[in-house]
């Protein structure tokens, strides 16, 4: 029996519609401007949104007040104000897509070191499970991958508007990020292909989705993350890299750093002890500059079940 999808009340659909027509608007807009015009754009709508929008003001101060306790409110309060400002810069940056990928070279400094660590992965023949967060500008590092000529897919999330999930799409592809999307068909025997393929799968595993998730530590907390990146390459015997796009004066700079990982007789535990050791990893790049992370997302909104089979902070890394 055929099931019929609901659609939509009128409301939202019209409200949908609006918002994928300013979308398309001012990327339309801000994608011939120059990057020095639209990162200065970018501040300042950061700098509106932050005046304006007291909810997500209010969730970004209540998670760095957990995240940084030993903090002043004064310092909560100018962090969450730059971490908006970060946020508008880097959205603006990326929609100027003329002038950046001009100057994307010069714009995002890669060293020959953390090259050779992605090199040395991809060099083993079992792809790559490339993990990051929503930290810098996670755009412009999957966008400068992609264009040095590594075959490169990344796992997105659907918006609630296909034609806006379309037209994201589109905008990754011009810059030669291919994507597949969590929720669609296939989506998990596409990743499974990247990977055999040998080439670089990239997830961000730094939010509290409705995904499969693990509990482990995140700035003194158990967070649910995402366990696909260690089931993926427990499962497929992939290389596991970190990478992270983060703002250093005018520019951007890539760290990389492989995750060592050790497959035992216990493949649950296997899992959370990656998952850990790589929530260790962005945890670490968000104290690097911690106005680079969307201290806006409610991080710790899923609680763990009691008991809670959970690692327990400090424990070993297991390595490869």
């Amino acid at each position: 029996m055929e099931t019929l999808v609901e659609r939509p009340p009128l409301a939202k659909r019209l409200k949908r519609f609006l918002r994928y027509l300013l979308v398309r608007a001012a990327l339309a807009i801000v994608s011939a401007l120059p990057l020095g015009l639209a990162r200065g754009l970018g501040a300042g709508f950061g700098r509106f949104a932050f005046a304006v929008a007291g909810g997500e003001r209010r969730k970004a101060l209540k998670s760095l007040a957990r995240a940084f306790p030993e903090k002043s409110d004064a310092e909560r309060h100018a962090l969450a104000r730059a971490s908006f400002r970060h946020l508008g810069m880097a959205a603006f940056e990326v929609g100027a897509t003329t002038s950046m990928d001009q100057q994307l070279e010069r714009l995002v400094r890669w060293s020959d070191e953390d090259r050779s660590v992605l090199e040395a992965a991809l060099a083993r023949g079992k792809g790559v499970v490339f993990i990051s967060g929503h930290v810098g500008n996670w755009e412009l590092l999957a966008r400068r991958v992609a264009r040095a000529g590594y075959p490169s897919q990344s796992i997105a999330k659907e918006t609630t508007d296909p034609r806006l999930t379309a037209l994201v799409e589109r905008f990754r592809a011009q810059g030669g990020v291919r994507s597949i999307w969590r929720g669609q068909e296939g989506a998990a025997r596409a990743m499974l292909r990247a990977l055999k393929a040998g080439e670089i799968l990239g997830l961000l595993i730094d939010q509290d989705t409705k995904v499969q998730s693990l509990f482990v530590p995140f700035f003194g907390e158990l967070a649910a993350t995402p366990r696909a990146a260690a089931d993926l390459a427990l499962r497929t015997g992939a290389a596991v890299v970190v990478g992270f796009c983060q703002r250093e004066g005018d520019g951007y700079r890539l760290w990389m750093e492989e995750v060592p990982w050790r497959a035992g007789e216990d493949r649950e535990a296997d899992a959370l002890a990656l998952t850990a050791a790589l929530s260790q990893r962005i945890e670490a790049a968000i104290r690097r500059a911690p106005e680079q992370w969307v201290w806006m997302h409610q991080r710790w909104k899923t609680r763990p079940p009691e008991p809670a089979g959970v690692l327990v902070p400090g424990a070993p890394t297991p390595t490869r």
